[in-house]
């Protein structure tokens, strides 16, 4: 039943990436991914790594795939025009997946395994009967890769305040709001009181 339920879940997450690439709707494309997620959660549930697994639905599933979807649906996006520059970068596109799909060939080609693999990947985590596995997990994250775990913060860190200032570039074709201006202005000289006569305009 465990390798029915692997391959059923493997099959499932393979031909889920494949329709997320080739989906022509965008919304349908998110589906797919959060078909993805599941799948590969249910991977995790079979390694034993239930608590990535519910990670991996709380926060992607629950949340990434989720603003993925609202903010695909709320754009105004013209994919009309989108899918009609696709054959211009068609070519360099089959190019790039071609010399990726040697590169990968080579890869699996000379791969080899140690002699002591097995016995290198189970040193890494105390066996599930002495600790459970979110314990485990975090004396892993916080105690052996403590710097790795913070470099990666910090370089999240980075690209969010890069991001930010990239969108927040002052434009001079933009009227931005001035709350100071508002605050500090004068009633008498904000308003002034025109004597329209009848039968005229301003």
């Amino acid at each position: 039943m465990t390798v029915f339920a692997f391959y059923l879940f493997a099959i499932v997450t393979v031909l889920s990436g494949l329709f997320v690439v080739i989906s022509r709707n965008p919304v349908h494309s998110v589906l797919w991914l959060i078909l993805a997620f599941f799948s590969s959660a249910g991977l995790f549930v079979l390694l034993g790594a239930e608590f990535v697994a519910m990670l991996l639905v709380i926060v992607y599933v629950g949340a990434v795939a989720v603003l993925f979807l609202f903010v695909v649906m709320m754009l105004d996006v013209d994919f009309a025009e989108l899918r009609g520059g696709l054959a211009q970068y068609l070519p360099m596109g089959l190019l790039i997946g071609v010399v990726l799909l040697v590169e990968l060939g080579l890869v699996f080609g000379h791969w080899t395994f140690a002699e002591d693999y097995e016995a290198a990947r189970a040193a890494v985590t105390p066996a599930l009967s002495d600790t459970q596995n979110t314990v485990a997990l975090g004396q892993l994250i916080y105690t052996q890769y403590i710097y790795l775990f913070q470099t990666a913060g910090l370089i999240l860190l980075v690209a969010m305040i890069g991001a930010i200032v990239l969108t927040m570039r002052h434009r001079t074709d933009v009227k931005r709001q001035d709350i100071l201006a508002q605050m500090y202005r004068d009633p008498a000289k904000a308003m002034e009181l025109k004597d329209v006569k009848p039968g005229q305009g301003l």
